[in-house]
């Protein structure tokens, strides 16, 4: 791995716009499981499946069961970023990280300090009203009862829930930045959610690298890849 490692320090340090795209590897080490790990949401057992308690038809059509598995698995109090969110802000304040692009929800990027994140599936901690669009915080509602605004609007979470599509100007400036970067480091993502692999074909610069635990479907196409866990990759990178 030392050879890669080495590889990687100088492509880092040599880039000028380097773009990351995470996944749920990012927030593992910070105590958030892996949906599709082995301890992940989706080999639990359920009354109903995960897909379906976290759907736009749940939660227009029962959102008192939607609330009642969104607060007990979604919402991780507590929970503080871990090396890999410190090291991309320190990326970013050094001026070669431009951008960070995320599949999570948990917000660890900003509580690290990172400024530039592109949050593809929203963030779990924010909410809108339904029918006047005031916005709350976690730290602002009651978790024990289905939550509204003082207008009497069902609050909704801001993410994407199954049966929703991405926000359309969170993806175009996704495009963008990859578009116009020279570097793009994929980390701690199986690259499996079309979410994020639909973004790839935007990235035409010099340098694709990838670190994952296991092997992803896009592996050839890297310039780098390690498959290592992403926390033990950037402790190496000076």
């Amino acid at each position: 791995m030392d050879k890669e490692i080495n590889k990687l320090n100088f492509i880092i340090n040599n880039s000028k716009n380097i773009v990351f795209l995470g996944g749920a590897g990012v927030s593992t080490e910070s105590g958030i499981p892996d949906f599709r790990g082995k301890d992940g949401l989706y080999n639990q057992k359920y009354d109903y499946s995960p897909e379906y308690m976290l759907s736009i038809d749940c939660f227009l059509n029962n959102p008192e069961l939607f609330y009642k598995f969104y607060f007990d698995k979604m919402i991780y109090d507590n929970v503080k970023p871990n090396i890999i969110h410190y090291k991309l802000a320190e990326l970013e304040k050094r001026g070669i990280l431009s951008c960070i692009i995320t599949q999570n929800i948990d917000g660890l990027h900003q509580m690290a300090g990172s400024k530039n994140v592109l949050e593809l599936h929203g963030n779990a901690s924010s909410f809108h009203c339904m029918k006047c669009n005031k916005k709350y915080h976690i730290k602002d509602i009651k978790r024990n009862t289905v939550p509204t605004c003082v207008c009497g609007g069902i609050l909704k979470p801001d993410i994407v829930l199954y049966g929703e599509m991405v926000d359309i100007d969170v993806s175009k400036e996704a495009m963008h930045v990859l578009a116009q970067s020279d570097c793009l480091i994929v980390g701690g993502t199986s690259l499996l959610v079309n979410t994020a692999t639909s973004l790839l074909p935007y990235f035409t610069g010099k340098n694709f690298i990838i670190i994952n635990l296991d092997k992803t479907p896009y592996d050839s196409y890297a310039s780098i890849v390690i498959h290592e866990k992403l926390s033990k990759v950037l402790k190496k990178i000076k």
